[in-house]
């Protein structure tokens, strides 16, 4: 009797503990991915050393293991203070009432051909689609270079003229060149020139997380009114849809509708359509069919003016004299967002030493930053002098390609991504074609055994089969991309 009692307190303890994971991590990632993955779709089971993770399907199984996990683990952290393994199973009971919901596209058509999802077709209003509110960040205020200047000139077109000559309109470029300020921009003077104009911005996360919202709740048909029913649709960070192939399906069929109409889509990535891993040829062929444009990072003179922009911007603009302003556009080079902090950094530290800004100050002040900040060398760089050398495209670093040439460059990138730059692991692999952090650990170690024994490499060139030695090899490749 008294072993009964301990076992049922103990069972007691494990459900209120999973139930305090569960707010903590809706907490954690927000109550809108919470409901969409995690309410009625999974279901915990805590056991001593591990958490056993029941999902209704293999679909959204896979999806919280690659998204969530970290969150999770966190999550248990919290909550029981110690550090426990995830085990991930399909659980048929989940099922029920939503066994008929596939979270995959070919699945969700046939059911709306079955009349599972079907809803009456009614016009979208305006207001469910802008809001009737601005966004963030305006063409007004977006600093124009060589670098974007052709991006903006696009933009302006985009707003200007009544059908535009292409479509869509893709941007890419790094992190913090102004890809996302452009297409805010661009629906902020559509808002104002036409104002009863049906627009949409959001992330490719976003449009991810209400396909899946609308299968689950059986209002795909309002999903597809809402999104389809526009004059201008904005999607930010499009390679988010890489490796996802029923959302890539639901936006194809999203495009394909919109661009018939004669209405207007803008897309940003971090990289061009071809180097997007595991994104559909039929979405690459619409991307490219387009005008695709690259926003380079600002030049000496526009971080200049990017930096003058946004003391302008601030609530209380403070004086800051030309040189401090020289000093740190010279040393801050990467992206708009790192300059925009470093200027805000001395601004606070002269605001609490009640002292005005000066050179000596801002040297002082940047001091540590100036020396975590990003090398001069970045990815871009890396992977065209490795797929210059070996005679690939970019894109093959990025492809499930595993021929020989291609495997070997791609291990090379990794290493010297992993050398020359302060990305993670993970951040490498993320970049490298969606690998997991392993991955790219086990390639450094193999290119280190390949340089510390100075082994023959080999490998097929356009001109024919290539063997060189692995040292001559690295250095040649260093050569390229500090240049």
């Amino acid at each position: 009797m008294m072993q009964g009692t301990i076992t049922e307190d103990i069972k007691k303890l494990a459900s209120e503990q999973v139930s305090s994971i569960n707010d903590v991590l809706a907490g954690k990632i927000g109550m809108q991915k919470y409901r969409i993955w995690f309410q009625n779709s999974t279901n915990m089971t805590l056991t001593e050393g591990y958490l056993k993770i029941g999902a209704a399907n293999p679909f959204i199984s896979s999806w919280i293991e690659n998204h969530f996990s970290g969150e999770i683990i966190d999550s248990v952290r919290t909550v029981t203070g110690t550090e426990i393994k995830l085990i991930f199973t399909i659980d048929p009971q989940l099922n029920g009432s939503q066994s008929r919901l596939r979270l995959d596209a070919q699945d969700s058509e046939s059911a709306l051909q079955a009349g599972r999802f079907r809803e009456k077709p009614k016009r979208v209003k305006l207001s469910e689609l802008n809001q009737n509110k601005k966004l963030k960040l305006g063409l007004d205020t977006f600093v124009v270079g060589s670098s974007n200047e052709l991006a903006y000139n696009a933009a302006k077109l985009i707003v200007n003229e009544d059908k535009s000559p292409f479509n869509p309109l893709f941007v890419h470029g790094g992190y913090g060149v102004g890809k996302t300020h452009l297409l805010q921009g661009i629906c902020n003077a559509m808002f104002d020139k036409r104002s009863q104009a049906n627009w949409m911005y959001l992330s490719a996360e976003d449009f991810a997380n209400q396909f899946v919202l609308a299968l689950k709740t059986k209002k795909l048909e309002s999903f597809r009114n809402r999104m389809r029913q526009t004059d201008l649709l904005a999607i930010d960070d499009i390679h988010f849809l890489a490796s996802k192939p029923s959302m890539q399906e639901e936006f194809l069929h999203t495009f394909n509708t919109i661009d018939l109409a004669g209405k207007q889509i803008v897309l940003a990535s971090d990289a061009h359509p071809k180097q997007i891993s595991q994104l559909s040829d039929k979405l690459v062929n619409r991307f490219v069919s387009g005008m695709v444009v690259k926003i380079e990072p600002p030049d000496l003179d526009m971080r200049c003016r990017i930096c003058r922009q946004f003391l302008q911007r601030l609530n209380r603009p403070v004086e800051v004299s030309d040189s401090v302003i020289q000093y740190i556009a010279e040393n801050l080079i990467t992206n708009v967002r790192e300059l925009e902090g470093a200027v805000l950094k001395v601004i606070a530290f002269s605001s609490l030493k009640s002292e005005q800004v000066s050179l000596s100050m801002a040297k002082a002040v940047l001091a540590e930053h100036l020396e975590r900040c990003d090398p001069i060398v970045h990815v871009s760089d890396i992977e065209s002098a490795v797929a210059s050398f070996f005679g690939i495209t970019p894109a093959n670093l990025h492809s499930p390609k595993k021929n020989r040439t291609v495997a070997l460059a791609r291990h090379l990138s990794m290493y010297l991504t992993r050398k020359h730059t302060r990305m993670s692991s993970s951040e490498i692999g993320r970049v490298m074609g969606g690998k997991n952090h392993a991955t790219v650990l086990l390639a450094c170690r193999k290119v280190d055994d390949m340089i510390e024994r100075n082994i023959d490499i080999h490998w097929e060139s356009p001109a024919g089969n290539k063997i060189s030695k692995a040292k001559a090899v690295i250095t040649q490749l260093e050569k390229s991309i500090s240049r």
